[in-house]
């Protein structure tokens, strides 16, 4: 055992090679390299591959009792400061390493073929194994120092890859938003870093967290200042894991390639805030106010995350917004002490969210033959329906997913969930009621995305190869450019606007400009055929879809624990620490008490989903259903209440909150008007009283020169007469 944790420092490591190995020759052989650009995958997920067995077996050995370990070696030392770099084994790493790889090695089998036609596939790989080995360069840190360094170096990634396809102005964009927004939160983690340093003069966690320990319970350290400093730590955590307010980069992180969306956006990169939260937590768990803080910023995110999802058409933003409200979870459960809960729900939340993205990927991957490389078409759920017959296997995997994420049994994310909410009510029925009544919101939003994907039929008008004939469909007017002559004025008006109703019975035909975007698409593994309709994905974009299908059903299974039935894999591999934040946390229940607790949450879910089958099933805006919905609310002030609450809901949803227009005006515009303000001062105030001094000289020195005669004796009698008049006024003074 002591020889496996010895050499577990080569896990970070594994990864690196293929990037430096990549770099080097897109620099030396460029020609070469590209010509074999298919081969690097397998090197890729092969190093990955052999990380992820060196976690698992540091996994085994902790579950059987050998809990930490830690290695340290000095780096710079002298009298008054020593700082020393290492890695820490230990559950919390273990877990994280495990996500990471196993995430991390589907991510890129499916990549592979996702990428193959893109011209940037080698530098796509070698963005990957970079990041793959900031992450765990990060998970297996042993002080704060060294996580900072390494946070830096995901946050460089995540940038990288954000905007990959940086020619595209969007994900220019977004990269730049999502540089900026993390530096807010890097900012606020190096000041905590460097005040912690301050009070305890060390940057290791087990020295940190026991002199913090002593100082607060025997008053020797300002309580305001330790507060604010453990504060400034946890503006890192919300930054790099998207809670609010500074949650605002992470839906237009979807603008990079949807691999990166289900690496960085699912499983990992927004973990890094959630695995520094717990990595702290003996330290946060000491210092007055800061667990209330980060329980209030879980639940609201909890709730912001879920409404801003209710109205997106993109599959991929809902599914951010998605990712936001279920981080939040886990941060209310770190923020309530419930580590053990927090931990199981990021395992089941980051399999079950990884199949959901790579599941968008597969059908957006569909949708560029009918709607040609469009993101605002491929990926708007406005423009798909029908896709059940086309695309089977990945209508399978992503109803799974939704599934488990609606938290409905006996999927992973249910057995974590549910743990959270139980937890929750016995820390505040305030916190609890807000979870509880999110957890209907994201069975109806997911439960939506999955309807408007596969139910009904294809709403957009697409050509079939096999076919002399045109096939025309029509899509609900809830946006578009062209519309039938059926839509009403208002109609348009109020699209354009952005006030678009939930239902309407309008529909309009694709544009022209649709139709003539219709290409052939071929692929890999089948280039001898052509498709111009949605048609499933190939075997390798199909086979990680399976692997975390299985997940997805199997991975609860660690977490449970009754009288007779004990799987609890995960409260060994935690033990001492579930016992350390939760002590009864190892107790088991029975099925009576577990049913009890369950039967309100899963009804919730029930609903969400009863609901968004009333309104989405069969036919896009559940056309046939609309019929029930207007005899019970008819034409009166009912409808228009009705109405108004529906517009209200579905504007506060697709315009994001409003958050993004408020820091708008706040910030960008509020900075521009004061650097024109600072602009306008320094030019014509600053610069004007210089420019000033040296046009009245000038002009002066002019009128003088006319003033003279050319006698020297004239000019010596004035050089004295105003000597005279500084030495009377310098003696005038002195005097």
């Amino acid at each position: 055992m002591e020889h496996t944790y010895k050499y577990a420092w080569i896990i970070p490591f594994l990864p690196f090679p293929i990037t430096m190995l990549i770099g080097l020759g897109l620099l030396l052989i460029p020609t070469a390299t590209k010509n074999i650009r298919r081969m690097w995958a397998f090197p890729s997920v092969l190093m990955l591959s052999i990380a992820m067995v060196f976690s698992a077996n540091l996994a085994i050995q902790q579950i059987n009792g050998n809990l930490i370990y830690q290695y340290l070696w000095s780096w710079t030392v002298n009298n008054d400061f020593s700082l020393e770099f290492g890695y820490l084994i230990d559950p919390l790493t273990s877990i994280m390493s495990i996500l990471i790889t196993t995430v991390g090695i589907m991510v890129l089998i499916y990549s592979d073929n996702y990428m193959s036609h893109d011209q940037g596939y080698l530098r796509f790989f070698a963005y990957m194994s970079f990041f793959n080995t900031s992450m765990l360069g990060l998970v297996t840190s042993s002080n704060l120092i060294q996580i900072y360094v390494f946070w830096e170096l995901v946050g460089m990634c995540s940038y990288l890859l954000i905007g990959f396809w940086f020619t595209r102005p969007i994900a220019a964009s977004a990269c730049q938003k999502a540089f900026v927004t993390n530096r807010i939160g890097d900012f606020g983690l190096l000041l905590g870093i460097l005040g912690l340093y301050w009070i305890t003069g060390s940057l290791e966690f087990r020295d940190l967290f026991e002199i913090i320990n002593n100082l607060v319970h025997n008053n020797g350290v300002n309580s305001f200042f330790a507060t604010l400093c453990a504060s400034f730590l946890f503006v890192g955590a919300v930054a790099k894991s998207a809670q609010f307010p500074l949650h605002i980069w992470l839906p237009d992180a979807m603008e990079g390639p949807t691999p990166i969306s289900a690496l960085i956006h699912a499983a990992t990169m927004v973990a890094a805030g959630i695995f520094l939260v717990a990595r702290l937590l003996p330290l946060f768990i000491v210092i007055p106010y800061i667990m209330n803080l980060i329980s209030l910023i879980g639940v609201i995110t909890v709730l912001l995350g879920a409404t801003l999802a209710l109205a997106q058409r993109d599959i991929k933003r809902s599914l951010a917004y998605s990712t936001m409200s279920q981080l939040g979870y886990i941060m209310l459960a770190l923020g309530i002490g419930s580590y053990r809960a927090a931990l199981f729900h990021l395992i089941t939340h980051a399999y079950s969210k990884a199949l959901l993205f790579l599941g968008s990927g597969s059908i957006i991957h569909s949708m560029e033959p009918v709607v040609g490389y469009s993101p605002d078409k491929s990926q708007n759920m406005v423009l798909m329906g029908g896709l059940t017959k086309y695309v089977p296997i990945t209508r399978i995997t992503f109803l799974l997913g939704t599934l488990s994420l609606c938290g409905i049994p006996p999927l992973a994310c249910f057995w974590s969930k549910d743990e959270i909410l139980n937890d929750s009510w016995l820390y505040s029925p305030i916190f609890a009621i807000i979870a509880s009544f999110t957890t209907g919101l994201t069975a109806f939003y997911m439960f939506r995305m999955y309807l408007l994907t596969f139910d009904g039929h294809l709403r957009i008008h697409f050509q079939n190869y096999s076919s002399t004939k045109n096939s025309s469909f029509y899509s609900i007017s809830l946006w578009g450019k062209e519309a039938s002559k059926a839509v009403n004025r208002n109609l348009l008006l109020s699209t354009m606007n952005n006030k678009v109703s939930f239902f309407s019975k309008e529909t309009y035909q694709i544009d022209d400009n649709v139709k003539n975007g219709i290409r052939y698409f071929s692929t890999y593994f089948r280039n001898k055929y052509t498709y111009t309709y949605p048609h499933e994905s190939d075997n390798t974009m199909l086979f990680p879809l399976l692997v975390l299908v299985l997940f997805t059903l199997f991975v609860g299974s660690i977490g449970i624990h009754f009288d007779r039935i004990d799987f609890d894999i995960l409260s060994k591999w935690l033990t001492p620490f579930t016992n350390f934040f939760h002590p009864n946390s190892n107790d088991s229940s029975d099925w009576y008490d577990f049913l009890k607790n369950a039967f309100f949450s899963v009804s919730i879910a029930l609903f969400g989903l009863f609901i968004a089958s009333i309104l989405y099933g069969s036919v896009y805006s559940s056309i046939q259903n609309l019929d029930l919905v207007n005899s019970f609310v008819k034409k009166g002030p009912r409808r228009i209440l009705l109405d108004r609450v529906k517009n209200v809901i579905y504007n506060w949803s697709y315009n994001r909150g409003y958050i993004d227009t408020f820091y708008t005006i706040i910030f960008t515009v509020s900075i521009r008007r004061l650097a024109e303000l600072i602009q306008f001062f320094d030019r014509h105030i600053i610069d004007a009283i210089i420019n000033g001094v040296g046009v009245a000289s000038f002009f002066i020195g002019e009128g003088i020169k006319y003033m003279g005669g050319g006698r020297i004796s004239s000019y010596l009698f004035l050089y004295l007469f105003y000597v005279s008049i500084f030495l009377f006024i310098f003696l005038f003074y002195k005097f």
